[in-house]
């Protein structure tokens, strides 16, 4: 539960809440990355299964070589113009170091398939979030948004 407790704010300042009874995919976004291309994975993951229960949240971060370094309304934009994404989009935070969020202090607990957890690696890391809070899995950075594994892991665990 104590994913719930952090105060959230999208990308446009507004209070946000995740959900707690959707299936949720929580990733540390950057628009000027190598990984970035995975937003259109994203998307699809978010339009395939958004019906049954599932959202995608992305979270805008600057840790990582810079890669981040627009404000909100850049941050949109290209959000919007060159991958459409629909799903909800929170504002930049660090998850890691001595100003991470708690909502990454809580998600950074959960071990990988190597069995490692602490510091988000990279821009990328996908946290999948059962609802009610518990993190299921944790997937660094290169692994797609539509590998087999991730795919499998949503469509065992979806609420609906």
């Amino acid at each position: 539960m104590k994913i719930y407790q952090s105060e959230l704010r999208t990308l446009e300042g507004e209070p946000f809440r995740l959900p707690h009874n959707q299936l949720l995919l929580i990733v540390n976004v950057a628009s000027k990355c190598g990984y970035t291309p995975q937003y259109s994975g994203l998307e699809r993951l978010q339009e395939a299964y958004a019906y049954r229960g599932f959202s995608v949240i992305g979270v805008p971060c600057n840790q990582f070589g810079g890669q981040e370094p627009g404000d909100a309304a850049e941050i949109r934009l290209f959000c919007a113009t060159t991958y459409g994404v629909s799903f909800p989009i929170l504002e930049k935070m660090e998850v890691n170091g001595p100003n991470r969020h708690p909502l990454y202090a809580e998600l950074t607990k959960a071990r990988d398939t190597r069995g490692l957890a602490g510091d988000v690696e990279w821009n990328f890391e996908k946290f999948l979030v059962a609802p009610g809070g518990r993190v299921l899995y944790r997937f660094r950075s290169a692994v797609e948004p539509e590998d087999p594994e991730v795919i499998s892991a949503i469509e065992e665990n979806l609420p609906n």
